[in-house]
């Protein structure tokens, strides 16, 4: 008997595991797949471009890249814990071949990128989760764009005042990766967890 409800439980278990894997479609999954390696590959990228500030005497810009970096870190374990805990695979690549330039074209690559990720790739991955009502999808796509934004408007700034550059210190959120130059004095306004959830890098 004791055997029998056992098997009733684990079968219970296994069936409702399927039921939250079968709200994601594939396209969904192959898109935090596709999240999920680009923000890897960005963290690699950025700590690269970090390294290249440094050595032209740019400081505050290799800060930037290194705070961004940091977020791109959240939002690739943010995007694989969704995946698992949906009951997908985690399709993980090889990082690419960084190409790294003087940091005026590392900013200038760094602005193109986070602009494609705000206005393409991310709304368009949030537009099919929000058809499928993948919840948890749509919430770590979210998070990542609004960092996105913030990152592209941050990097502008830094090309713009290049060699001038103000001082400034980086706050990054834990939980979603928002980038701020000011801690917030409460909440998030990203992801509205308490503002101690908010780390310096430098």
């Amino acid at each position: 008997m004791k055997t029998k409800i056992t098997s009733l439980i684990a079968s219970v278990l296994l069936m409702a595991a399927s039921a939250g894997a079968a709200t994601f479609s594939q396209t969904t999954f192959d898109n935090l797949n596709a999240a999920y390696n680009g923000e890897s590959n960005a963290h690699n990228r950025y700590l690269a471009f970090a390294q290249k500030a440094d050595s032209e005497g740019n400081a505050q810009v290799a800060k930037l890249f290194r705070a961004a970096a940091r977020a791109e870190d959240i939002h690739r374990n943010n995007h694989k814990e969704v995946i698992l805990k949906a009951g997908g695979t985690l399709d993980e690549k090889p990082l690419e071949t960084v190409t790294i330039g003087t940091t005026a074209e590392n900013l200038a690559a760094a602005i193109k990128g986070e602009s494609y990720e705000r206005d393409t790739m991310y709304p368009g991955f949030i537009s099919t989760a929000r058809n499928e009502g993948a919840r948890e999808a749509v919430r770590t796509f979210q998070f990542a764009v609004a960092a996105e934004k913030e990152h592209a408007a941050l990097y502008q700034k830094a090309l713009d005042q290049l060699g001038n550059n103000e001082a400034a210190t980086y706050y990054v959120c834990t939980v979603c990766g928002n980038t701020l130059v000011a801690r917030p004095s409460e909440k998030c306004p990203v992801c509205r967890q308490p503002s101690d959830k908010f780390i310096i890098v430098d």
